[in-house]
């Protein structure tokens, strides 16, 4: 059997009952996050290293703030904010910050701070925190210690949801409170946990993965075909939203907020459409094994000095969340069948695919690749793809960095462009009109 997780969005039917206790416990988890988040702060400065989950969690489990949400679900803020540390450590863009703190600051008019605010943060509730009642479609979530009328009794917030038609919420492992702010009002994330039959792989070829900035996949089959998607829409976005939060003062916090969750909730968009499009497009061509380039230490060249990619490639690249789309493409792929499997990319960007000749200077611009030896010309992202789904630096049979038997490399100049559309998905170049956000 497959274990898989789904998640399900629910409307809340009670809302006007349950609305202020979800929002006094958004509000302590904000509250937490800040405590955690000055304590990181502090252990930076004086150490020069950032505290893990487990640190934070040893540190801050006294602290008052800790209960106000339940215990596992004021770890799960914990971690959320050590991976946001991680993250901000890992970047080697100049411009990036530390985590914010999470709090809208008030001030008059002669500049003097009044009061301040915090957000309703989203708030986890794991298996020890919830009680699922399946047949009225309601689930019990414990309040946390500082929201009880008596810290040790058994109380907990009754929320009746619905979903979509057709979704059935069994097996339940999480539930995410998350407040719309365009809406003005929460929301539930369901997470459960389903158990499939093992799928049988649609077929034995081959496809590779090139994962780039301008165009954000390149994808090669072994059937003479290849797919090109463009990350456009992705890179507007990277230009259009830091701008407007950038552009928010002391007092427009809320559109920060809300700005912040719409790019967060385009981007995840973009990967789940990305993968699931390509996902199909190997169901359709017998694909049982996908070859994506390993890109651990993108950001390094030999030397393991930090590359310079001018102004707009850094920020291209530190928006180019790989790993996250990997993750979704491994999951919606193991669902098929289809085994994902990283390979080492190294040099593939600047091998000829058709006779295996390895030189730099051979990719003359960003999208062409033209082979001094065999007078090929060709995308120079199908061909990295390509040389992806070879796998290069691995001695097996097809790993000679050259095209078996008679095949036709007109593919490898003409790949089928798809382009994103947030209403549709990704769809042929020509049915598409391009939107900006």
């Amino acid at each position: 059997m497959l274990e898989v997780h789904r998640t399900h969005r629910a409307t809340i039917r009670n809302h006007s009952q349950v609305a202020e206790s979800l929002d006094r416990h958004g509000w302590s988890a904000s509250k937490l996050w800040n405590v955690a988040n000055h304590h990181s702060r502090q252990v930076w400065e004086d150490t020069g290293e950032i505290p893990d989950h487990s640190e934070l969690k040893d540190e801050l489990k006294t602290h008052p703030k800790y209960n106000g949400l339940h215990s596992q679900s004021s770890q799960r803020v914990l971690e959320e904010l050590a991976e946001a540390f991680n993250s901000w450590y890992g970047s080697d863009d100049e411009r990036d910050n530390p985590p914010g703190y999470r709090k809208t600051n008030y001030y008059d008019q002669q500049g003097r701070r009044v009061h301040e605010e915090h957000p309703r943060s989203t708030v986890t509730w794991k298996q020890n925190g919830i009680k699922h009642d399946t047949k009225h479609n309601r689930v019990r979530l414990s309040k946390g210690a500082n929201h009880k009328e008596h810290p040790k009794a058994w109380e907990y917030i009754l929320v009746e949801y619905e979903t979509r038609p057709g979704v059935t919420v069994e097996n339940l492992q999480q539930v995410r409170a998350v407040y719309d702010n365009a809406k003005d009002r929460w929301e539930l994330h369901l997470v459960c946990k389903d158990e499939l039959k093992t799928p049988t792989a649609p077929g034995d070829e081959t496809a590779g993965i090139d994962l780039g900035i301008s165009n954000f996949a390149a994808v090669a089959y072994s059937t003479d075909d290849a797919d090109l998607y463009p990350g456009n829409s992705l890179k507007q976005d990277g230009y259009y939203f830091p701008k407007e939060i950038a552009n928010c003062d002391n007092s427009d916090g809320d559109r920060a907020t809300r700005l912040h969750h719409k790019w967060s909730e385009r981007r995840r968009h973009f990967f789940h459409s990305l993968a699931k499009h390509i996902v199909g497009r190997c169901v359709q061509k017998g694909v049982g094994r996908i070859h994506v380039g390993d890109l651990e230490g993108v950001r390094e060249d030999e030397d393991g000095e930090s590359k310079n990619w001018g102004k707009h490639g850094n920020l291209d690249l530190h928006g180019w969340a790989f790993d996250r789309f990997t993750n979704i493409l491994e999951y919606k792929a193991k669902v098929e069948g289809i085994e994902v499997v990283e390979v080492d990319e190294r040099d593939t960007s600047k091998t000829c695919c058709v006779c295996g000749r390895e030189d730099e200077s051979q990719r003359v611009e960003r999208g062409l690749y033209v082979c001094e030896s065999c007078d090929g010309a060709f995308n120079a992202d199908v061909n990295g793809a390509e040389n992806i789904r070879l796998d290069l630096n691995e001695s097996n049979s097809e790993s000679t960095g050259q095209l078996s038997g008679d095949r036709s490399t007109g593919w490898l100049a003409q790949p089928a462009v798809y382009l994103y559309d947030l209403s549709s998905g990704f769809q042929p170049q020509a049915q598409v009109v391009d939107c900006k956000p």
